[in-house]
């Protein structure tokens, strides 16, 4: 990337990595309500306004609005469990679209498996923690969605080791959750490996489409 590119875009990715970080020592502490939640959702706030600036096309429209939907979510989330987990359902939906939309044209039978694995796997654990609880049935779809997104971004055109890493990263940010609310695992425990998963999925997320993009966009236009 120039040295203009970096000093001109390179402050969306330092104030996120800046929110996200300091929000994970902030978490537990004296700060909260609206004040925390806005904290937490800029983390994945300036990734979205990193790729609202940075991306190209249709495909740089779509990773910039997951992002967003994903930030509101997170803060949506500190009010209404409910209600933030349907704007993460809707963001998948989102994400799903751009991974198809790039799918790989040829996949081994690892990597079929491996998505396979994803899709069903990931409801499936989600029922199993979760159920006989209340509303265990809407947990599992949820993470059917989840488990989709995972899949075909494990499927995608776009680098498996870091886009593909980072959506696997989400769904299993997504089953500790899980874990901790079905008492599987300890409140202490799963806070202080979520934020870690869920936020550094992301952050490999945006950059590895983003950059993706635009070097695919550099080439058609060096062609023409």
């Amino acid at each position: 990337m120039p040295k203009r590119a970096l000093v001109e875009h390179r402050p969306y990715l330092l104030l996120s990595l800046l929110f996200a970080v300091t929000y994970f020592f902030a978490m537990d502490g004296k700060v909260g309500g609206a004040f925390l939640s806005i904290w937490k959702g800029a983390g994945v706030g300036f990734l979205a306004i990193y790729a609202a600036h940075r991306g190209v096309g249709r495909d740089g429209l779509l990773i910039a609005v997951f992002l967003l939907l994903c930030a509101l979510a997170d803060v949506v989330l500190e009010f209404s469990f409910l209600l933030g987990g349907a704007l993460f359902a809707v963001a998948h939906l989102v994400a799903i679209a751009l991974y198809l939309g790039n799918r790989r044209e040829r996949t081994t039978g690892s990597q079929k498996a491996a998505g396979f694995a994803l899709l069903v796997g990931t409801p499936l654990i989600a029922a199993m923690l979760t159920y006989p609880l209340d509303n265990w049935h809407l947990v599992a779809i949820y993470a059917l969605v989840v488990g989709a997104m995972g899949a075909s971004a494990w499927t995608s055109s776009f680098p498996r080791y870091r886009v593909g890493i980072g959506a696997i990263l989400f769904v299993v940010s997504d089953l500790v959750i899980f874990a901790r609310e079905a008492g599987h695992l300890s409140r202490d425990i799963a806070e202080w490996l979520v934020w870690p998963m869920y936020y550094g999925g992301q952050f490999l997320i945006a950059t590895g489409v983003v950059q993706t993009i635009r070097h695919r966009a550099h080439l058609s236009n060096s062609a023409d």
